[in-house]
């Protein structure tokens, strides 16, 4: 992605967020050069990789096939005794016509929640003990205190304030119920591990390559500079 992509991409969800009215913490704006001041009482930012986050996928198109995000808490299960939070807390950004794909967690279950705009759609498949989609079984739903089951494939509609449980090793991807708007959704999980928790079907990068055609407008999770002594 260009530079100039990501500062539209985070601007775009800085909006949405400012629209639903979620307030965020005050680390959230601190510009690219203030991280350079800073010291290693924000060392829970870079080793939780707090912040803002872009992913076009390593496909390049990110207005078809990517998300916005921004890590509000977290803990980090390899230096558990540093930072022994066992969860965490994300803002989700998918736009109409966006598509995020299909994977799933090997640790983590989360709830998503539609925070508010349109309506998310979220297609759910079991996975095979060899990691690869079920295509045949159904898939038992939780949303919201109603447990139920649904062909494969199906596609969950959560409306604002609707979530849905998604449990480890459940394949799941995200759309926006064409013509509804853009939304924002939340989630509820236990720590995230981005760098090596995600599955993608078919496989797929996580981080974008940036191609730096303007200077950045936020750093994302994966750039801050080490702390200052």
């Amino acid at each position: 992605m260009k530079r100039s992509e990501v500062n539209k991409a985070l601007r775009e969800l800085e909006a949405k967020i400012e629209e639903c009215k979620f307030k965020l913490p005050p680390f959230c704006s601190f510009t690219p050069e203030q991280w350079q001041t800073l010291g290693h009482e924000y060392d829970e930012i870079r080793d939780c990789m707090l912040g803002w986050d872009i992913t076009d996928y390593g496909r390049g198109n990110y207005e078809k096939e990517g998300m916005a995000l921004i890590t509000i808490r977290n803990g980090n299960r390899l230096m558990a005794d540093k930072y022994p939070k066992v969860y965490a807390e994300k803002l989700l950004f998918v736009k109409d016509g966006q598509y995020s794909l299909n994977h799933f967690h090997w640790f983590k279950t989360e709830d998503i929640i539609n925070r508010g705009g349109g309506n998310i759609l979220i297609r759910v498949y079991n996975s095979l003990p060899d990691e690869e989609i079920d295509y045949e079984s159904d898939v038992t739903v939780h949303c919201d205190g109603r447990t139920y089951t649904v062909p494969a494939g199906t596609q969950v509609k959560l409306t604002p304030g609707e979530s849905i449980h998604i449990q480890q090793r459940m394949y799941h991807d995200f759309s926006v119920e064409p013509g509804t708007g853009d939304v924002l959704l939340g989630e509820v999980s236990q720590c995230n591990d981005d760098n090596n928790d995600n599955r993608f079907n078919p496989p797929a990068g996580r981080f974008p390559e940036i191609e730096e055609d303007e200077a950045p407008y936020r750093l994302l999770c994966n750039e801050y500079p080490p702390a200052k002594d």
